[in-house]
């Protein structure tokens, strides 16, 4: 027979209020779910040794959970190592700096580097080179600027909505701390990207530049390092280039850092907050070590 009074809780309700059974309360005492972040990552960290998911998607959802935690502050590019473009110089003056530094964008500025007053990109420089009438001014695009506290996870939403790729980050007094592009936060989820300025893996670890200087990855094994550049640098505690300036500085080297270790001078071109990746290497002026790595 119908109930005439028919129910109006959708199943799924009906379903969960239903008493639970005595082997799902102990299932409960057994396995409880996890209350914590921390309970969940160590939930994954033993999914991961029961080989349910893999180094890299664990890797990667520890990620998500670090961005959370992080601010802009904390992967900016600092203002002095930022790479910007004075508004009052010349198109041909500046395009060979831009060149070299192979970015997409550049802040530029007007007067003060504290008055950051729009974007450059560099794709908009081909207008330079065809259109007589070309106004520096009028191609830049608006600048975005955001606090040192902003958490990344809400800067990657703000980046996915605007579509926007840098922004500048500003002290409590309204000065220029630093940038940060969407770049910067992904690679705290997945790693570091590469892209074409990057060395492939069936490529050398140390590969020469035309400028006189050298790419070398940052997982170059130290001997392979002291065979190519006839240094004696010692591989007791690490094994690699990256580790061995790890070691030296006492943190990870992040990306612009310059470390000297005579008669090698490092600079960062690539690093997350795991690990270095790539460096560009300079042998100091020295008659003693005037040779060439690898000569």
């Amino acid at each position: 027979m119908n109930d005439p009074y028919p129910s109006s809780k959708p199943a799924y309700l009906k379903q969960a209020d239903r008493p639970r059974s005595l082997l799902e309360r102990l299932s409960d005492l057994i396995s409880p779910e996890p209350d914590t972040r921390a309970e969940l990552l160590e939930v994954l960290q033993e999914a991961h040794e029961r080989n349910l998911i893999d180094a890299d998607s664990l890797s990667m959802i520890e990620g998500v959970f670090q961005v959370s935690e992080l601010t802009a502050s904390d992967i900016m590019v600092p203002r002095a190592q930022m790479d910007m473009v004075n508004i009052a110089d010349a198109p041909e003056a500046f395009i060979p700096f831009m060149q070299q530094t192979a970015h997409s964008r550049f802040p530029v500025y007007e007067g003060s580097r504290d008055n950051i007053i729009g974007i450059l990109l560099a794709k908009d420089l081909l207008r330079y080179y065809t259109d007589p009438a070309f106004d520096l001014r009028e191609t830049l695009r608006p600048a975005v600027f955001i606090p040192e506290s902003k958490r990344l996870n809400i800067l990657l939403r703000d980046f996915r909505i605007n579509r926007n790729h840098i922004a500048m980050v500003v002290d409590e007094y309204g000065g220029v701390a630093g940038l940060v592009t969407i770049e910067d936060v992904l690679e705290q989820i997945v790693g570091d990207i590469e892209d074409e300025f990057d060395l492939d893996e069936d490529q050398d670890n140390i590969l020469p530049m035309p400028d006189g200087s050298w790419r070398v990855h940052g997982l170059t094994e130290i001997a392979q390092f002291n065979d190519a550049f006839g240094t004696a640098f010692s591989d007791h505690d690490v094994d690699t280039v990256g580790g061995l300036l790890s070691n030296h500085v006492g943190h990870v080297p992040h990306r612009g850092e310059v470390i000297t270790l005579p008669p090698i001078r490092f600079e960062v071109l690539r690093a997350d907050a795991r690990q270095v990746h790539l460096l560009q290497v300079h042998r100091e002026s020295n008659g003693d070590n005037a040779g060439a790595a690898g000569a």
